[in-house]
């Protein structure tokens, strides 16, 4: 069992909250977080790339010169990839690169994500983030004022909150704001800090507990 301080706003220690990283994660599968990273990471790629094929070229798919007679080499089209502004061999082509995990494994790599931050010492607990209006100064204000200061981080709010997201994103990309149930692994491990909200972790242990047993008749059946 961990016990974590909760900071306020002026970054002050004003409770604890006691956490065990085996509530979020029983064991941190490296494996299973790279397998997860790896997808996501091959989702975000544009595969927008195209080079020019043989059929892409300009020019006349007529034979150069005769076949006999010359005294040259056989010769075909001049659209060739052994010519002088003739098309790629093996040319490439619009692609996309995104794949799915079974979607019980994405969810368990994100709580070991998160498990693992607790293990490094790399989360950061918040009673409330309240912003009345959009207001870039207060969140930085706020970020020097914690451990987070200096390096990137993600803030997981409990519910969106148009205002905080606002407040951030001037401070891209070194600070990003997401709701809790839109964290996934690759959110969680690319930046140094995890800044959570107390409501926010509670969904996450929440969500831990109920998947708890599904996942303990799973790892049975694999005995």
């Amino acid at each position: 069992m961990v016990q974590l301080p909760v900071y306020n706003a002026a970054g002050e220690t004003v409770d604890t909250y006691d956490i065990d990283a085996d509530e979020l994660a029983p064991r941190i599968n490296k494996q299973l977080l790279h397998d997860a990273v790896v997808m996501y990471q091959a989702s975000q790629r544009q595969g927008s790339f195209r080079t020019k094929s043989r059929a892409r070229v300009a020019g006349s798919t007529q034979k150069m010169f005769r076949q006999k007679g010359t005294g040259r080499a056989r010769a075909g089209s001049s659209r060739t990839n052994v010519r002088r502004g003739g098309g790629m061999a093996f040319a490439k082509e619009n692609r996309d690169f995104s794949y799915r995990l079974p979607k019980k494994a994405l969810r368990t790599a994100t709580r070991m994500a998160v498990a693992s931050k607790i293990i490094d010492e790399q989360i950061v607990i918040v009673d409330e983030l309240i912003f009345d209006e959009p207001k870039t100064r207060k969140m930085d204000e706020i970020l020097q004022k914690l451990p987070v200061a200096g390096s990137t981080t993600l803030v997981a709010t409990d519910s969106h909150n148009t205002n905080v997201y606002l407040s951030a994103r001037n401070l891209s990309p070194t600070v990003t704001v997401l709701e809790v149930s839109d964290l996934n692994a690759l959110s969680v491990l690319k930046p140094k800090f995890l800044l959570i909200t107390k409501a926010a972790l509670d969904i996450l242990r929440g969500v831990a507990t109920e998947a708890a047993p599904a996942e303990a008749v799973a790892e049975t059946e694999d005995e």
